[in-house]
């Protein structure tokens, strides 16, 4: 014969029963079937039934509340961390990078070291937040409420080329992945673009 599911009465007193303090003495239970075949609990032995055994309360006082969270330290990249691996960018952006030039690309010598650096920024640069260049981490200029930066007069060799975002209160947030740029210039010793002897 099948068991039905215990009515509302007999789990309001199972509740009851169960949710004695910790300093009273245990009570014992006893699980019986009526005669519609629902499951009744009782400390009654008189009723019958099997008796059940309960696993310990843990029992917490009502004046005491579990200590609240505490809050998390707010993440920035900082200039020393930022230039060993660099993390996702902070919020409100999901994008910050250097744009163009590409990574590992070479400035011609016709360009006489000069170059356009755009910034990959989404959503859009914060009326609060400002950009600067860094040019093998030395700040190429101050920063400015800009996407785009001109660079003049890059020396011939490997540069390195990051951008830092900075919140309103001028503290460095994030720092770009580096972009390698391999800068040709012509020199006194060979005053001709070797690739164009025209």
């Amino acid at each position: 014969m099948s068991v039905s599911p215990i009515n509302t009465a007999c789990r309001v007193l199972l509740v009851a029963l169960l949710g004695v303090s910790s300093s009273a003495q245990a009570t014992s239970i006893y699980r019986t079937t009526d005669a519609q075949g629902n499951v009744v609990f009782t400390d009654n032995p008189e009723r019958g039934g099997e008796q059940v055994e309960l696993n310990p309360l843990t029992v917490v006082p009502s004046g005491q509340r579990a200590p609240a969270p505490q809050p998390l330290p707010e993440v920035s990249a900082s200039p020393s961390s930022s230039s060993q691996a660099p993390s996702a960018p902070f919020m409100p952006y999901s994008t910050f990078r250097i744009a163009a030039p590409r990574n590992e690309e070479t400035l011609q010598t016709g360009e006489a070291g000069n170059l356009q650096v755009q910034l990959g920024i989404e959503p859009a640069l914060r009326e609060d937040h400002r950009v600067r260049l860094l040019v093998d981490g030395a700040v190429s200029q101050s920063a400015l409420h800009s996407e785009v930066f001109m660079v003049g007069n890059l020396e011939r060799g490997e540069r390195v080329l990051q951008a830092e975002l900075l919140d309103a209160s001028g503290e460095v947030r994030h720092r770009s992945a580096p972009v390698t740029l391999y800068v040709q210039r012509a020199s006194v010793n060979l005053p001709q673009n070797p690739n164009n002897p025209n």
